[in-house]
């Protein structure tokens, strides 16, 4: 059994007694949707036409939500509908990332994830779903996919029908019949997504969208319901601090163990065999407050760990961070740690630096993230960090600096660079990941461009090599701040585009 829907198009007449039905039937908050109807215009007088198009939820086959939900809220229940237990969300917001058609949401009240489940309450009682029995030209069909005399069985195979997103691979299970394409897509046809709508505002606000018809685009999302971009400067400043936390390690593990024989005499032993660790400890601290913090219901932080999905890299980024601190504590305990425990810290603190490209992997919805550069990035930039810090903490203590540091640096801020401008001027057949980059490159230009590239890359890479330790302290400090302004950049643009 597999129950889906059929939306036939060709019948709706978007007056919206879905949308509201689903709402008092499972008591949706103001703002928040769980089925919702969009409007597109196409066309130029006389020859113009309005498209509606009912957006919720797809009941996947393969749902990336299910996948990266930490602590199994999110399930498919036998007869195939995606199902959400309220009980076991920790409001991570990681499903809304993973979803690529922006049906889940936020209860503002209770803290959790909320998403339309079929109205199973009423499909266990033998009732059909609350939108399906409003809808006054019917259509709305539900049933088993997998029944051939069903209905929506008979539709699906005669008829052409659409679905959204078929390239995600999620094997989605709500079909449209006659639907525009630009209308199920998100943002087709128009490069940015109008913050208000006509007839939303007062009449000031009405005159800026009356533009001439030359200078409106083919296709007009003229009605939409806005949704949230669930991740801010907390993820922001978790990359950043995870950064520091793995990248001291990494640093002072290679350089330990390759001046295994004679390290103890070194002036820069005692940094970075005593120090370090406890430097790695208190931005590990930071960052695992960071991600608590940013939970929507935080005192639910144990079930991440105690009923886990080994499915998802939030649960393995957990146990990574765990055993890299435990890693941490052992090393700053032990004196003179041996070399075994200095590549175990050295190979946590890859995990640690980054899993987070597996996470972001699993954010289906965002195809930005998708990038194989990610991996590679996040481990030039934990570089980066790491022998930044460590500069700046000798110039700044007064502790001798180990020699060969300011190497890792500047070859962090050339590879740095490169996969940026990588990144940035490779075709991108995509079109959210090609919206991302003229988010990063235009939108925030400026940011970018003098703070990430000029101030945080460049400046600190000349300053080091031209000017050479007098300018340690500033270029390190210049290299910290750019980095966490790209951090932020990069979570920011994965978001711009829209999902529905």
């Amino acid at each position: 059994m597999r129950y889906g829907f059929v939306l036939d198009q060709r019948k709706c007449i978007g007056c919206h007694a879905c949308t509201v039905a689903c709402k008092a039937e499972n008591q949706v908050p103001v703002g928040s949707f769980r089925t919702w109807v969009k409007y597109l215009e196409k066309g130029e007088y006389p020859n113009s036409r309005r498209h509606f198009a009912v957006l919720r939820c797809n009941h996947c086959d393969n749902a990336p939500c299910v996948k990266i939900c930490p602590t199994k809220a999110l399930f498919t229940r036998a007869d195939g509908i995606v199902d959400l237990d309220g009980d076991r969300c920790i409001g991570c917001q990681s499903c809304m990332q993973a979803c690529p058609y922006d049906a889940i949401y936020i209860h503002p009240d209770l803290g959790t994830a909320q998403k339309c489940h079929y109205c199973a309450h009423r499909v266990e009682r033998g009732l059909e779903p609350a939108c399906v029995i409003v809808c006054p030209v019917q259509a709305i069909v539900p049933g088993d996919l997998d029944d051939p005399r069903a209905e929506i069985s008979q539709l699906v195979s005669l008829l052409p029908a659409q679905v959204r997103k078929p390239e995600q691979s999620t094997q989605p299970k709500v079909f449209y019949l006659g639907a525009e394409q630009d209308a199920i897509a998100a943002g087709t046809g128009q490069s940015d997504i109008p913050a208000s709508y006509l007839w939303a505002e007062g009449p000031a606000e009405i005159l800026q969208h009356l533009a001439a018809p030359e200078e409106l685009p083919a296709s007009r999302e003229v009605y939409n319901v806005a949704h949230a971009k669930p991740w801010g400067w907390h993820i922001s400043a978790y990359l950043w601090t995870k950064s520091i936390s793995a990248g001291v390690v990494m640093v002072a593990a290679s350089w330990l163990l390759n001046r295994w024989d004679r390290w103890p005499s070194l002036p820069a032993a005692d940094l970075l065999a005593r120090t370090v660790p406890l430097i790695s400890l208190a931005f590990l601290a930071v960052t695992l407050g960071l991600l608590v913090f940013d939970l929507k219901r935080p005192e639910r932080f144990w079930r991440l760990l105690l009923t886990p999905n080994f499915s998802s890299w939030l649960v393995w980024g957990g146990y990574i961070l765990g055993a890299f601190g435990a890693a941490m504590a052992i090393w700053w305990l032990w004196a003179s740690p041996p070399p075994v425990l200095l590549a175990v810290g050295g190979i946590l603190g890859l995990g640690a630096a980054g899993y987070s490209a597996f996470l972001f992997a699993q954010a289906e919805g965002r195809d930005f993230w998708q990038s194989p550069l990610v991996l590679p990035h996040l481990l030039v930039q934990a570089v980066i960090a790491g022998a930044a810090f460590l500069l700046a903490w000798t110039q700044f203590s007064g502790s001798e600096v180990p020699e060969g540091l300011e190497s890792w640096l500047t070859g962090g801020l050339a590879a740095h660079l490169l996969m940026m401008f990588g990144e940035m001027a490779m075709p991108h057949t995509n079109r959210d990941s090609a919206l991302a980059v003229q988010h990063i490159t235009r939108k925030r230009g400026s940011l970018f461009w003098w703070m990430v590239v000029a101030v945080g890359a460049v400046l600190p890479f000349l300053g080091i090599t031209l000017v050479s330790e007098p300018a340690y302290g500033i270029s390190s400090l210049a290299a910290l701040a750019g980095l966490y302004c790209y951090e932020h950049l990069w979570v920011e643009a994965g978001q711009a585009a829209p999902l529905s």
